[in-house]
C-alpha cells in the first residue's frame, strides 16, 4: 500500500489538532464539516467570520469547517480572537516542521504545552509569523507560563510556591525608572528558577516581577502600588477583589499579569480583566467581561449587578458556595420560591408560646428593610456563604438570605440541562424561572440561569 506523503501526513494530524483544540475550547458550539474541492494545502489557516455572527468560517487542508453557536449568544471578540490564535500556532508549526532551516531556527515552538502556545498567541501573533532566516520573537506569555507550571510542581519550605509577573507592552516602565546596567542584567527565563530564593521574591498576590517587551527584568513591585501609579483611577473592573491591582495593571500600555497561586491555578490578566484560567488541568477562555455585560443587562440594574458579580467572584476564589436570586416581579414569585418562615418582608411574629431564647430567624432579620448594594462587600459575601439562596428584587431590597428554596424541579429536569445532579443546581434552575441567578460552586465555577443555563465562569 503506498504510504501518504509526508505533507498530507502531517496535514492529517494537524487537522486532528484543530478539531480538538476547537472542540476542548469552544465547549458552547458545534463543529460541523464540509468537503471543499481543494485537494492540498501548504498549511496557511483562514479562520474568518461570516456574515452570521453566530458562525465562524474555517478552513484547512482541504476541509471547510463551520463552527456554529447560538443566534442569543453569538461569537464575542475574544472568542474571534482566540480561535485565530490556535490557527496561528498551529499553522507556524505545520511550516516548521516541513522546513529543516525553520525547525532549526524556532525549535521553541515545540517546546512546552501546545496550550500555551494558544493562550500566548492570544496575545501577541508575531511569534507565529515564520519567515526563514528573520529573529524569532520569543512568546513572553508562553514561557511565563511554563515557568508557572514548574514553579507548581515545586515546594518552598514544604509550601506551595504562589508567583506572578507584569509583562509590560513597552520598553520602559512606566512607573519607576532605573540605571541602565541595572536594567540590562538579567532575562525572566527558567534558569532565574534554579536560584533558591527566586520565587520568594514575587509571592503573585502582593508581589510580582516586572519585565519589558524585551524580556529584561526590570524590578519587582507591589501590584497595586504600581496599578495605583500607572492606571487611571477611574477605571473599574469587574474582578475578584483579591486581583483587583493585576487587572487594573493591564488597563493600559498592552501589559499582561501571570498569576500562580497557591492552589496550583495560573490566571491570566489583560485589558483591565482576568482573561484565561487555568485549574483542574484546563484552560479556560473566561471572556468575562462579555459575560458580565450579559449578566447586567438581564439584572437591569447596574449597581446591583455589579455588587453580586464581584461577591460571586470573591466567593469563587475563596472556593465557597453561594447562590443569588434577583426576581423580576417579587410580587408574583417571592411566596412560590420562599416559605414565609424565611421571608425578611415579613413582621416577624413569634409563634404561641415561643422560648425567649433567639431564633436564627430573629438574627437574620436584623437585615429587614436593607438594600444589598447598602452592605459592606465582606458582610455580603458572609450572607451569601449561609446555607441556601441571597434573595433580591431588582432595586436590591433584600427579601431572603440562607432561604432554602422551593422548586417543583426534580434532577432529571437538572440532568437536561446537561449539569450534574445537585440540590445547589436545582434550587438555581428554578429560581431562574422568576429571575437572573448566580450559582457559585465550591469547585470554583460560577453559573448565571435566565430561564436556563447562559454561560459557566
Amino acid at each position: 500500500m503506498p504510504s501518504l506523503p509526508p505533507a498530507l501526513a502531517v496535514g492529517a494530524q494537524y487537522d486532528s489538532l484543530l478539531q480538538a483544540a476547537l472542540t476542548q475550547f469552544f465547549e458552547r458550539a458545534t463543529l460541523e464539516t464540509e468537503a471543499v474541492p481543494s485537494p492540498s494545502s501548504d498549511g496557511r489557516l483562514a479562520i474568518e467570520p461570516t456574515g452570521d455572527p453566530s458562525v465562524l468560517s474555517i478552513r484547512w487542508f482541504g476541509t471547510r469547517y463551520r463552527l456554529r453557536v447560538t443566534a442569543a449568544r453569538p461569537f464575542t471578540t475574544h472568542e474571534v480572537a482566540f480561535a485565530r490564535a490556535i490557527g496561528a500556532v498551529l499553522s507556524a508549526r505545520y511550516r516548521a516542521i516541513l522546513s529543516p532551516q525553520l525547525m532549526v531556527e524556532r525549535g521553541d515552538l515545540f517546546r512546552g504545552e501546545i496550550e500555551d502556545r494558544y493562550i500566548g498567541a492570544f496575545f501577541d501573533r508575531e511569534p507565529y509569523q515564520l519567515q526563514p532566516g528573520v529573529a524569532a520573537t520569543p512568546d513572553r506569555v508562553a514561557l511565563a507560563i511554563e515557568m508557572m507550571r514548574v514553579a507548581a510542581l515545586s515546594t518552598y519550605e514544604n509550601q506551595p510556591i504562589s508567583t506572578g509577573v507584569l509583562l509590560l507592552g513597552t520598553d520602559e516602565d512606566p512607573v519607576g525608572h532605573y540605571p541602565a546596567a541595572e536594567r540590562d542584567a538579567l532575562h525572566y527565563t527558567g534558569a532565574l528558577a534554579s536560584i533558591k530564593s527566586f520565587y520568594r521574591l514575587a509571592d503573585g498576590l502582593r508581589t510580582v516581577f516586572l519585565v519589558n517587551r524585551a524580556g529584561r527584568l526590570l524590578d519587582i513591585v507591589d501590584i497595586e502600588r504600581w496599578a495605583g501609579a500607572a492606571a487611571p483611577p477611574t477605571i473599574v473592573d469587574v474582578g475578584a477583589r483579591t486581583y483587583e491591582g493585576h487587572a487594573r495593571a493591564t488597563t493600559t500600555g498592552g501589559h499582561v499579569c501571570v498569576v500562580l497561586n497557591p492552589r496550583r491555578e495560573i490566571k491570566v490578566f489583560a485589558e483591565g480583566a482576568q482573561v484565561f484560567s487555568f485549574s483542574h488541568a484546563d484552560w479556560r477562555l473566561l471572556d468575562q467581561t462579555a459575560k458580565y455585560a450579559l449578566w447586567q443587562k438581564a439584572v437591569g440594574n447596574a449597581a446591583l449587578a455589579e455588587r453580586v458579580f464581584r461577591t460571586a467572584l470573591d466567593l469563587s476564589d475563596a472556593r465557597q458556595g453561594a447562590l443569588f436570586a434577583v426576581l423580576r416581579r417579587p410580587m408574583e414569585s417571592l411566596a412560590l420560591l420562599v416559605s414565609s418562615a424565611d421571608r425578611l418582608d415579613m413582621e416577624l411574629v413569634a409563634p404561641p408560646g415561643a422560648a425567649d431564647a433567639p431564633s436564627r430567624r430573629d438574627l437574620l432579620h436584623l437585615l429587614a428593610g436593607r438594600s444589598l448594594t447598602e452592605l459592606d462587600p465582606n458582610v455580603l459575601a458572609a450572607l451569601a456563604t449561609l446555607d441556601g439562596a441571597t434573595v433580591t428584587d431588582v432595586s436590591g431590597a433584600l427579601l431572603a438570605v440562607g432561604a432554602i428554596l422551593r422548586h417543583p424541579l426534580t434532577s432529571e429536569h437538572a440532568k437536561s440541562d446537561g449539569l450534574a445532579e445537585g440540590a445547589r443546581t436545582t434550587a438555581a434552575l428554578a429560581a431562574s424561572r422568576f429571575g437572573p441567578v448566580l450559582k457559585v460552586s465550591e469547585d470554583g465555577l460560577i453559573t448565571f440561569y435566565d430561564g436556563g443555563r447562559i454561560w459557566d465562569l
